[in-house]
């Protein structure tokens, strides 16, 4: 797998894999808390393709159904609580796994839930990638489940993955520049989790940086703007990547530089699908080995 440096920062993953599933004697598992996406793109799905494409065994807890392709959401079906506890539940007490991330909740009960079937299951690495809005523009959480999450789940995370929307949303104030995400990032920061990653694909301009916030310090993970339509599950690859490197026994903030560096791969070898927003591919170590 090599090495990654971006900004200075070197990751030498293939190092970090080998010595994780040593010291385990099992292949690292990581659990995706998410909803489906019927069009393959995002959710579950683009999850478990990147979990899968790190080498880590992925399970997970379905929280909705949602009817969605690359034009948009139509319907979303969220499941009972109960349901989604027994799901984290089961996956705890006989796989285990080693790090769990949340996407789509969809409501303040389900947050709720969540939290605590995650401390039931004892302390693992979790990133919370805060899906508030679609790629679509549809809303995926209301207000009321924002404020549990602020209070509930980002004490939680190690790492919390917003874009520049879902940071105004958890923030309250207007992120449109690199000195509204420092600020953004330590709000975020004081609300409890380790790592904040924010995600700076929504400024204009030709690049797409995004900041990587800890311990009242951050670093730029500097990028071009890759061209194309092809974005649709992007945050929710990202955040199964950190997931995934976490999972393998990588440091939060080199799990953020790693999947800097594979959504770019991701993007570029984005799949031609529908007429809308095309999905990023999260198989692309596998074309290019082609």
């Amino acid at each position: 797998m090599g090495s990654s440096v971006v900004n200075g920062s070197v990751v030498n993953r293939s190092v970090v894999n080998r010595v994780a599933q040593d010291r385990s004697g099992r292949r690292p598992v990581a659990l995706t808390i998410a909803g489906t996406d019927s069009g393959g793109g995002a959710g579950v799905v683009a999850d478990l393709k990147t979990f899968e494409a790190h080498g880590v065994w992925g399970a997970c807890a379905v929280v909705a159904v949602t009817a969605q392709n690359t034009i948009g959401v139509h319907d979303v079906g969220l499941l009972a609580p109960s349901l989604v506890r027994a799901q984290i539940a089961a996956v705890a007490g006989d796989i285990g796994f080693d790090a769990a991330k949340c996407g789509m909740l969809g409501s303040a009960e389900l947050v709720e839930c969540v939290a605590e079937a995650l401390v039931d299951a004892g302390p693992v690495p979790l990133v919370v990638d805060p899906v508030l809005i679609s790629k679509h523009g549809d809303r995926l959480l209301s207000e009321e489940a924002l404020v549990v999450m602020r209070a509930r789940l980002l004490p939680l995370a190690a790492v919390v993955t917003p874009n520049l929307p879902e940071a105004e949303a958890l923030t309250g104030i207007e992120v449109d520049d690199r000195g509204a995400m420092v600020e953004a990032a330590r709000r975020i920061a004081a609300m409890g989790p380790r790592v904040v990653f924010v995600k700076g694909g929504h400024l204009a301009g030709p690049d797409s940086p995004d900041l990587v916030w800890t311990d009242g310090e951050g670093t730029w993970l500097e990028s071009p703007r890759i061209p194309g339509r092809h974005t649709h599950g992007t945050g929710c690859v990202v955040s199964a990547a950190i997931c995934a490197e976490l999972a393998l026994g990588m440091d939060p903030v080199d799990a953020c530089v790693a999947a800097k560096h594979f959504i770019e791969h991701a993007i570029t070898a984005g799949v031609d699908l529908g007429s809308g927003v095309g999905p990023v591919d999260p198989g692309w170590q596998r074309l290019s080995r082609s």
